[in-house]
């Protein structure tokens, strides 16, 4: 188990945004990180996206990690800030928006808001 906290301490340490996701970021392998990957890619942010199904040690390894039993799993600046629910709230109340710019990571900000006039 060291060497997966390692490696996921490693790659949240070394990328600004990490998203532990089913699949990948062009091919999510479950609807929740479909969601959050679809919203990610939308708003035009850069992520590292980390396939939990390719390795039992990140995909256990990572809920251990942020004592966080559900993937997806998304990471800002070193800081997990959550899974698809509460990415989907923040994303719609504009939580999601101040956390990015207050991390110093570009995103899309006529994208968010196209989100939240969409779902409003």
């Amino acid at each position: 188990m060291t060497d997966a906290k390692t490696q996921i301490q490693e790659t949240v340490d070394n990328n600004d945004v990490v998203l532990f996701m089913k699949g990948t970021a062009t091919a999510p392998q479950c609807g929740f990180s479909s969601r959050v990957a679809g919203v990610l890619n939308y708003m035009g942010i850069e992520f590292k996206d980390v396939n939990v199904l390719e390795d039992d040690g990140i995909r256990q390894g990572i809920k251990d990690f942020s004592d966080w039993p559900t993937i997806p799993q998304l990471y800002i600046k070193g800081e997990f800030v959550g899974g698809c629910d509460i990415i989907t709230e923040m994303t719609l109340s504009g939580e999601l928006d101040k956390e990015l710019e207050k991390a110093g990571v570009s995103f899309n900000k006529e994208a968010a808001d196209k989100i939240r006039e969409a779902n409003g």
